[in-house]
Parts: C-alpha cells; structure tokens; sequence
C-alpha cells in the first residue's frame, strides 16, 4: 500500500510503500550530522537513498545544494521520483537507478564530482543476521549485492579534493568501518555515538570522514533519544524541528 507521508521538516512529503522498508530516526540523524559537519557542501550524494528521505533533507538544509540520490531498487527510486516531482525539488534532486558496484562502469562522469557524500548502508552483513520479511526490507538491513566496503570505496570514488563521508551504521561495525575507511584514505575526524537512553549502550553511530584527512578524530556530545519517561529528549525534538511543550 503507497502512503504519502507529511513528515514536517519544512512541509516535505514522503511517497512510501507500507509492505517495504520506512525511513526512520537513523535517516534523520544523519542528514542533521551532515549539515554539522559540512554545511557549506554544494554537490552531494546519497548512496543507498530508498525512498530518498536524506537526499530531500540535504536539499532542504541548503537551497544551493544539488543531490543525486542512488539505488539499487527500482521500485524505490520510483517512489523517490514521484516524492522529487511532489516537494517540486526536480531542479536540485534526482534519482539514479544504478547499483554502486557498477557505477564506475555506468556512470563515469560521477567520480570526483561530489564535495559531500552521505549513506545508511545495510548494517548486517551478508550471509548473516535475520532480514526482513519483504526484498525491499532485506536490501535496506542486510548486504544483499555490496557490502560496506563497496560503499565506502565507491563514496571515496565520487569525492573530490578533500570531500566529506557522512556514514551512520551500528557500533559493532566501528572496526570493519575504520579500516575500509583507511583503506581507500577517508580519514575519519568526527563520531557521535547514539544511546537509546541515558546509561544504555549505544546502538548508532554517526562518523565524518575526510578524503585524505589529517589523523585527529574528535568525539561530539553522546545523543540519547530517549528520556526516562520514554519520550523524546529535548535534543532530538530539535533534531525533528518540532517544539517541545514539556
């Protein structure tokens, strides 16, 4: 079933299908950590974009900022074109049907033309973990045809000069990122850890990277999405651009 979605932020709607996978706080979070770490970028990507919930963020953050949004699953960026065409964004944003693995071949023109390149990649790797029940919900959770290598490799491909890698992933995965990352010389400066409250572990992690950066990575203020009452804490509700009346 296809919804179209009021999801606030300025009056942006979202087309998005029920039986696959929904954007979450884990899409919002990194595009807010992407307009702290480079607000000024004016050519960005989103690699893995679904239903483009981030690559419409980023444009609303910057009304200078061109977006390309790129996936593997035509059905979502079918939804993407549709939402694109509805916030009457089509001048800034577009949609690439296209699997990173093969971008280098089908999309020459893309390597070195972005300042800015952010992504929500599938978090569990391939061959393990549970997926989700429809397709669409495993390609967003689970490593279907790249892994995290192959997005990190191919976001290093796309930036030019000393462009910004904004990732969000779950901290299991901090040793597997860090080492990719050095791997193709995106250096990572900045991380936010993310605890569901106060006290807890955390279960999200947000990580800024440099092409060719120095080595100095700085730690920002833990984020706690929840209070001990189990609402929104008051830096969240920021984040979503609603009022507190607590």
């Amino acid at each position: 079933m296809i919804t179209i979605d009021d999801i606030g932020f300025g009056g942006l709607k979202l087309i998005q299908d029920k039986d696959a996978f929904r954007y979450g706080i884990d899409a919002v979070l990194l595009a807010d950590f992407a307009k702290r770490c480079c607000p000024r970028s004016l050519h960005a990507a989103e690699l893995g974009c679904g239903n483009g919930i981030v690559s419409f963020l980023l444009a609303r953050q910057n009304l200078q900022r061109q977006v390309i949004g790129i996936d593997f699953q035509e059905e979502a960026i079918g939804l993407a074109d549709r939402s694109c065409e509805l916030n009457r964004m089509t001048d800034r944003v577009r949609f690439l049907h296209s699997d990173i693995l093969e971008l280098a071949r089908e999309h020459p023109a893309l390597q070195g033309s972005c300042d800015l390149v952010v992504s929500n990649p599938p978090y569990i790797e391939k061959g393990s973990g549970l997926a989700g029940s429809s397709a669409g919900r495993r390609a967003a959770r689970q490593e279907t045809t790249a892994e995290l290598d192959d997005f990190i490799a191919a976001a290093a491909w796309m930036l030019q000069g000393k462009g910004s890698l904004c990732l969000v992933h779950r901290p299991f995965r901090l040793v597997d990122i860090f080492a990719s990352c050095r791997k193709h010389r995106l250096e990572p400066k900045r991380i936010r850890f993310v605890h569901p409250r106060e006290g807890e572990p955390p279960n999200i992690v947000l990580i800024h990277c440099v092409q060719g950066g120095g080595k100095e990575l700085k730690f920002d203020e833990p984020l706690n999405v929840y209070d001990s009452e189990g609402n929104y804490t008051r830096q969240i509700m920021e984040i979503y651009g609603r009022e507190d009346t607590r």
